[in-house]
């Protein structure tokens, strides 16, 4: 025990996507400075979309400029395509991500491309990000890979021919997410399995949501199998407007708690983690924000890992 989990937090990003309002920008920044001074190194602060799609994240390159500017952080963001990736670049982000959906519904819906064409799109970014002068991870995210809301089941070794192509693409790492949330824990851990057989450690991180309450499970799963980085969301927001029935990611405040009870490492102070959940409510007055520890109360029995 005291072995390090990464946590990365992507409420900025996936989060926001689907809130009814428009968190403004400045509490945006105050948010994400929060999270970073809780102990989170990694953010997906936001995507280089276009805003006529989703509209909560207009303001991405100057949210990406501001959070530069945070000793230690790494700024991620998602792009859909090269010239997402140009934006990222342009901005200074230190990350980027690109999904590619397995399912080909779900890929079609999201990016206006098959998968293997998505792929495409991935090495040609790969082969941009690689000419320029200053370096930019570039990771790619294997969505629907358990399961999509239109489609259904997702064969296992599509996943893995997908997650293989990525690979041979050229990206830094692969993250298998589960967008719709329909995976259970034997088959986060066989998916896991296949695909680590295929990839080796490129396959770095799992992204996952808790539309059937299995979020934390599916997790658990996965350290066992031994991913040692997850995706989460400050107070469970999420979705994809993409999929229809995603709900929200599983709840960064939880993922702690549990990591940290286990003896495991994540760096996060719980208490300043949920006291960055009063900037986001302020954010957005209406959303409704879930988490169980801050339901119940942190425990008296709660030690932190690294205390």
């Amino acid at each position: 025990m005291g072995e390090r989990v990464r946590i990365c937090e992507v409420g900025p990003r996936d989060g926001l996507q689907m809130s009814t309002s428009i968190m403004p920008t400045d509490v945006k920044i105050e948010w994400i400075r929060a999270l970073a001074g809780a102990g989170i190194h990694e953010i997906e602060v936001g995507s280089f979309v276009p805003p006529k799609l989703i509209p909560q994240m207009a303001d991405t390159g100057e949210i990406v400029r501001a959070s530069r500017a945070i000793p230690g952080l790494t700024v991620a963001a998602l792009v859909p395509n090269l010239k997402g990736a140009q934006r990222a670049y342009e901005f200074g982000a230190d990350l980027a991500l690109i999904p590619v959906s397995v399912s080909e519904g779900h890929s079609c819906a999201n990016t206006n491309k098959g998968s293997l064409e998505q792929v495409a799109e991935v090495r040609a970014i790969v082969e941009w990000v690689r000419a320029q002068e200053r370096p930019m991870k570039v990771d790619a995210g294997c969505a629907t890979a358990f399961g999509c809301s239109i489609e259904g089941a997702v064969p296992q070794d599509r996943v893995v021919m997908v997650a293989a192509a990525l690979a041979d693409a050229g990206v830094d790492n692969i993250v298998l997410a589960d967008t719709v949330g329909y995976g259970n824990p034997a088959q986060v851990r066989s998916v896991v399995r296949a695909v680590q057989r295929e990839v080796g450690e490129t396959l770095d991180r799992l992204h996952l949501h808790d539309t059937m309450g299995l979020g934390i499970a599916n997790a658990l799963a996965g350290l066992d199998e031994g991913i040692r980085c997850f995706d989460s969301a400050l107070a469970g927001l999420g979705g994809c407007p993409f999929a229809p029935g995603a709900s929200g990611n599983i709840v960064t405040e939880d993922l702690v708690f549990m990591l940290e009870s286990m003896g495991f490492d994540t760096g996060i102070d719980l208490d300043a983690l949920i006291r960055a959940r009063e900037i986001l409510q302020r954010g957005l007055p209406d959303e409704h924000l879930l988490g169980n520890v801050v339901k119940a109360g942190i425990p008296r029995t709660y030690h932190r890992a690294a205390a």
